[in-house]
C-alpha cells in the first residue's frame, strides 16, 4: 500500500474509532441520566411485612416500589376513574369475585410469563394471564365443643342440619368470602342443592348476620353462638395476638375442615394503563415465587400457593382437601350466588 493510501485508511479507522468512542459516552450519559425505574403498586393489602418484601425486590433489581394501600373495592373503582390516566402499574387484590370485577372492567393487561406459570397452579391463576395468585386463605368451619358436637360437620352441607338450628351464626350476604363460598358450592353441587342448603343454613342463623368475621369467631369462643364459618387468618390473628383476652377466647374454638374445604387467594395483575409492565411483571413474579410467597402468606396468617408453610398457628389447625374449583369460576358464578343467596333471605 503506497503512503496517500495508508494515511487514507489510517484517517478512515480513526474516524470509525472517534464514532465509536462518542456513541458510547452519549449512550452511557443517556443511561446515567434517566431516571431509575419505578412500579406504583395499589395493594388492597396492609402489612409491614409487604412492604420489607417490596424493598428486598428494589435491592435485588434496583426497581423502586411506590406503594398505595386502600380497600380493595375503592382501588378498583379508582383504577376505573383515572382510566389510561391512571399510575398504577401492579393491582393486588383479595377474593376472586374483585379480581373477577377488576377483569370485567378490563384493568387488567394480559401477560405472559414462564416463571409466574410454573410457581402458580393453573386453578389459582387467570387463564388468560390477567392476575395470578399470590396466597391461599381457606373458609372452614369453626366451632365451639361446648356447644355443638364438631363430628357432626363433615361438609358444609351439614351446616343445615336440624340439630344445629340456633346454633349457627353467618356473615351477611355483602361479605365476598361468602359469596365466593357460595359459588364454590354451585359449581360442585348445583343450583337446586345449593339454593336449598341456603335455605338450610338460614333457617339455623340464631343472630342478626354479623358484618366481621372477627367478632363472629369471638362470639363461639364466648359461647354466644355454637358454629360459624371463618376464614383461617382471622382465628389464628386472635390465638397469636397480644391481646390476652381474645387469646382465651380463642381457645374455645376449633377448626373443622370440611371436605373438600374451600379457598380463595389473593392476587395480582398488571394493570391495563402500566407504563412500566415488564417491570410490574418481574414484581409479580417475584411475590408468587416460593421464597417471597412463604413471606407474603405469613403477613396474614395465609397458607403459601403449594403446600402448608411453616406458621406454627396455621399448623395447630391441621391439613385440608382443598375444592377442586378454580378462582376464575368462583368468579364467573358470583352474580348468580348472590342471587341464590337474596332469594332465600341471606341478608
Amino acid at each position: 500500500m503506497d503512503l496517500p493510501s495508508l494515511l487514507r485508511c489510517t484517517l478512515a479507522l480513526g474516524g470509525v474509532v472517534l464514532t465509536s468512542t462518542a456513541a458510547s459516552s452519549v449512550n452511557l450519559a443517556m443511561a446515567q441520566s434517566r431516571p431509575p425505574q419505578e412500579v406504583n403498586v395499589y395493594s388492597g393489602r396492609h402489612y409491614n411485612t409487604d412492604k420489607a418484601l417490596y424493598a428486598e425486590f428494589t435491592r435485588r433489581t434496583g426497581i423502586k416500589v411506590n406503594l398505595l394501600e386502600g380497600k380493595d373495592d375503592e382501588l378498583i373503582q379508582r383504577l376505573k376513574s383515572e382510566g389510561s390516566n391512571s399510575k398504577a402499574d401492579l393491582l393486588v387484590l383479595v377474593d376472586a369475585a374483585r379480581l373477577y370485577r377488576a377483569q370485567e372492567a378490563n384493568l387488567f393487561r394480559p401477560i405472559r410469563s414462564t416463571e409466574l406459570n410454573k410457581d402458580v397452579p393453573a386453578n389459582l391463576r387467570d387463564p388468560g394471564g390477567r392476575w395470578y395468585a399470590l396466597t391461599r386463605r381457606a373458609r372452614p368451619v369453626m366451632v365451639n365443643p361446648a356447644k355443638v358436637n364438631a363430628a357432626l360437620i363433615r361438609t358444609y352441607n351439614d351446616l343445615s342440619r336440624p340439630e344445629l338450628k340456633d346454633k349457627l351464626c353467618l356473615r351477611n350476604r355483602a361479605s365476598v368470602y361468602n359469596q365466593s363460598l357460595v359459588a364454590d358450592e354451585l359449581v360442585r353441587r348445583g343450583a337446586q342443592a345449593t339454593a336449598q342448603w341456603i335455605r338450610g343454613v338460614v333457617a339455623n342463623n340464631d343472630q342478626p348476620f354479623y358484618s366481621s368475621d372477627t367478632t363472629m369467631v369471638r362470639a363461639v369462643g364466648q359461647g354466644q353462638c355454637g358454629v360459624t364459618i371463618a376464614n383461617q387468618y382471622y382465628l389464628a390473628r386472635l390465638l397469636s395476638g397480644e391481646n390476652a383476652a381474645d387469646r382465651k377466647i380463642a381457645q374455645n374454638v376449633r377448626v373443622v375442615w370440611p371436605n373438600p374445604t374451600h379457598i380463595n387467594i389473593t392476587a395480582g395483575g398488571v394493570t391495563r394503563s402500566s407504563r412500566n409492565p415488564d417491570a410490574a411483571r418481574r414484581l409479580l413474579e417475584f411475590l408468587a415465587s416460593p421464597s417471597s410467597g412463604e413471606g407474603y402468606a405469613a403477613a396474614n396468617n395465609e397458607y403459601p400457593l403449594r403446600g402448608w408453610g411453616n406458621n406454627p398457628t396455621l399448623k395447630r389447625f391441621g391439613t385440608f382437601r382443598t375444592s377442586p374449583v378454580s378462582m376464575e369460576q368462583l368468579g364467573r358464578r358470583n352474580r348468580e350466588a348472590v342471587q341464590l343467596m337474596t332469594q332465600a333471605g341471606w341478608q
